[in-house]
């Protein structure tokens, strides 16, 4: 079963699809989109999400230019489109929009009163900048594009935040990968796990890079993850 919610913000307001687990009260996990608004992959994650346990909320990130965005990976003017929106995206007001709905999912129906959070390239981007903004009590970051620029905010975080990074990733280099290590890898808060030979997007159902065994190793450990912080 699924709903909308509706999050008020200073600019307006934006929806996030809820989809519920078959038991509540439960923790809410916000699932965060990438350039291709909350399309069928991330309704699939969120539907995953939700067998697990938990509510699953997907904000609709790209409001301000087109509500309601939903496109396929597999079209060339849809990545056309979603890059035109992701060159225009304004990161603090997505933080911001990211924050707000953590506070809100906090006291929504059904839910236990724990949030987590997890997204997916630009997703994951505004996963790591929300885990330093925000009180949300965990974070998974898939490949978060652009992260290496913001390894600065990591004082902020205080609760703890994995991170998958794909090794061969076309939007994340080497020296991108060196710097976020550099950052992060003496913060107890923090682990991450590299992927050797993956690209950008391997663990996107139905993607061109979609790789079973790692995206299955990722999701498990984002699973046991969650599990771990969310669970009493």
């Amino acid at each position: 079963m699924s709903e909308t919610l509706t999050i008020q913000t200073p600019d307006g307001e934006f929806q996030a699809l809820v989809v519920r687990p078959a038991v509540e009260p439960a923790p809410v996990i916000v699932v965060i989109q990438e350039i291709f608004g909350v399309n069928d992959g991330i309704r699939q994650s969120a539907r995953e999400i939700a067998d697990q346990g938990y509510i699953a909320v997907c904000p609709d990130l790209f409001w301000r230019f087109e509500p309601g965005l939903s496109m396929s990976e597999h079209s060339e003017e849809n990545w056309k489109k979603g890059f035109d929106f992701y060159s225009r995206f304004d990161f603090d007001k997505g933080v911001s929009d990211t924050v707000a709905l953590i506070a809100k999912a906090r006291t929504m129906a059904g839910a236990s009163g724990k949030v987590g959070v997890t997204g997916y390239c630009l997703g994951g981007l505004m996963t790591f900048r929300a885990m330093a903004a925000s009180d949300a009590d965990v974070g998974v970051e898939y490949y978060g594009g652009g992260t290496e620029n913001y390894v600065g905010e990591a004082g902020g975080i205080r609760r703890p935040l994995l991170i998958h990074l794909a090794g061969d990733d076309e939007y994340i280099g080497k020296d991108a990968q060196a710097t976020i290590h550099a950052a992060l890898d003496g913060n107890p808060l923090i682990e991450i796990h590299t992927y050797p030979g993956r690209n950008h997007a391997f663990a996107r159902p139905g993607g061109d890079h979609y790789d079973d065994a790692d995206a299955k190793l990722a999701n498990a450990r984002t699973a046991a993850f969650f599990r771990a912080h969310l669970a009493g």
